[in-house]
């Protein structure tokens, strides 16, 4: 363990630019990194559980078995375990796109034979046979898309042992496709998911995180979140903002949670999102609780607190009823029976909207249940409602804002819900994203997808084939019964008559065989100590 820790001290003084070590920065560490920066230590949830729990109670018997273990390649998202099928080289690599203003784009790409697999992939979805996507496996067992969707299989089945095992086997495999400059630290490499061979990608970290987190590892998952995040965090295409402030709350991060609402509220308005509206001031007020902070700075955090939870009350009163329901919480009287806060603020809402403050009730409750958050928020509540009954002027702003607002979501906020699998958030998805087929391995593409590859178009027969004429195509591919051959010279000619001929001798065959074939009748029961076999 100690040679891990040096080996992952090193590593960061190699990555800080400043040369020094965490220990001699003290507690400017945390502001002088990156806001995305990703520490390896943290992408292992074996060293957050350690930490909960002990190195023996968590490595156990698991080190000899380790020392034994040769030629496996070393990774950084998960380790490779004995008993995965051996590795070889799959058809999947990375190439480098550009650099522009110091930021590397990249993306995946699928050699030929990787593409073969993965249209036998397609065929075997198409299928809907579960069984097809398993012999797949068999003969490439580091098929990616084929990992994603068995697991959500398995997931479906409650096998979440095996569900988790092939994504973490997923990520291996993508892992080793690596370009060496492609770093998951920097903050600065990026992958467009409007290219299909990128997804996996995302979609893999994603199901991995979720993994993680319900396994009691929320610090390993939000250290997943920030790599997701940083690998487009423009357009943010699993809309990971939406999950980032609920696993910093579990993983008791509230600096880096206020830190980045500071630093992107200017240019991404995330006070407009629910979730970083109540998120931000439960982070501010659990950071007003820490006694080892200065008094100073605990008046300060309590400040913003109250102040930030005002406004996240004003802007979105759709939330609070749901969110005391949830906690088990009875409203006092006063707050039960305003109409600001009461039944018409949730019918009142968009859909949209609906869909966000839905997913925030239904994710995040269990934080708001301490008695000590809702002894905050009560006197918060009132002071709320004293300002509406003053007509304020920032509850009509508010109340115009959510008019003009949330009058759709964008794709990405669907496709964040459908792998959130909240079902609070899922029975409020409009019908035009539940009416359409969602896979597993590809949920709602971009329509503006950048596709370098097209699966070729598969040979469709007439549906208005009898029944004899699909038998003798089983047997014979390029049979026709209309005999519709189209002469457009001699050679085609040719073809047809040897066609006719082979249909010909088929058929004399088949006769041979019908006129052949002699119905015995089965052994009687007068001879029961005979051996059964038929005259």
């Amino acid at each position: 363990d100690n040679d891990l820790e040096d080996i992952d001290s090193l590593l960061e003084r190699l990555e800080d630019p400043s040369g020094l070590s965490p220990q001699s920065q003290g507690g400017l560490i945390a502001d002088s990194r990156p806001l995305l920066y990703v520490e390896h230590r943290n992408l292992n949830p074996e060293n957050e559980l350690k930490r909960y729990f002990g190195a023996r109670a968590v490595l156990g018997d698991q080190r000899p078995r380790q020392r034994q273990r040769q030629y496996v390649r070393s990774t950084w998202l998960t380790a490779p375990k004995n008993t995965w099928p051996r590795y070889s080289k799959t058809g999947i690599a990375m190439r480098l796109l550009d650099t522009r203003r110091g930021v590397q784009h990249f993306t995946f790409e699928h050699h030929r034979e990787y593409q073969q697999v993965q249209f036998k992939f397609l065929d075997a979805v198409e299928s809907m046979d579960p069984n097809n996507i398993v012999l797949l496996l068999q003969m490439n067992p580091y098929h990616v898309d084929s990992l994603l969707q068995l697991s959500d299989v398995c997931r479906m089945q409650e096998d979440q042992e095996m569900a988790r095992d092939l994504i973490e086997r997923a990520l291996y495999s993508l892992e080793c496709a690596f370009h060496p400059v492609f770093s998951l630290t920097s903050g600065t490499c990026r992958l467009d998911y409007r290219r299909p061979e990128n997804r996996a990608f995302f979609l893999a970290l994603f199901k991995h995180l979720m993994f993680l987190e319900k396994r009691g590892c929320p610090r390993t998952a939000l250290e997943f979140c920030k790599l997701i995040l940083s690998l487009d965090p423009e357009n943010d295409p699993l809309c990971v903002l939406l999950l980032i402030d609920f696993l910093s709350l579990r993983a008791r991060e509230y600096t880096f949670l206020t830190r980045l609402f500071q630093e992107w509220e200017s240019h991404r308005n995330l006070s407009q999102l629910p979730n970083f509206a109540f998120s931000v001031p439960l982070a501010y007020f659990f950071l007003s609780q820490q006694e080892e902070r200065p008094e100073l700075e605990q008046g300060q955090a309590r400040e913003q607190a109250a102040r930030l939870i005002q406004l996240a009350l004003i802007m979105f009163p759709s939330v609070l009823m749901p969110l005391l329901d949830h906690c088990s919480v009875q409203p006092d009287a006063r707050v039960a029976s305003h109409p600001f806060f009461g039944l018409n603020a949730q019918i009142s809402q968009s859909p949209a909207l609906n869909q966000l403050t839905s997913l925030y009730v239904g994710r995040t409750h269990a934080l708001w249940k301490d008695p000590a958050v809702m002894a905050w928020l009560e006197p918060q509540t009132h002071e709320v409602l004293r300002m509406v009954e003053a007509r304020d002027p920032l509850v009509q702003e508010a109340e115009h804002k959510r008019k003009i607002r949330y009058q759709s979501a964008p794709r990405n906020i669907y496709r964040h819900v459908i792998l959130s699998e909240m079902k609070e958030a899922t029975a409020a998805l409009p019908l035009e994203v539940t009416s359409q087929p969602v896979m597993g391995f590809d949920p709602l593409p971009p329509l503006d997808s950048i596709v370098s590859y097209t699966r070729p178009e598969r040979t469709s027969h007439p549906s208005n084939e009898s029944t004899l004429s699909l038998f003798f195509r089983s047997l014979l591919p390029n049979f026709n019964l209309q005999g519709d051959i189209r002469h457009d010279g001699d050679d085609e000619a040719g073809a047809g008559q040897d066609l006719n001929q082979g249909v010909n001798r088929l058929m004399a065959a088949m006769r041979d065989m019908l006129a052949n074939i002699q119905f015995q009748e089965p052994p009687r029961d007068d001879n029961p100590e005979g051996d059964g076999d038929w005259d």
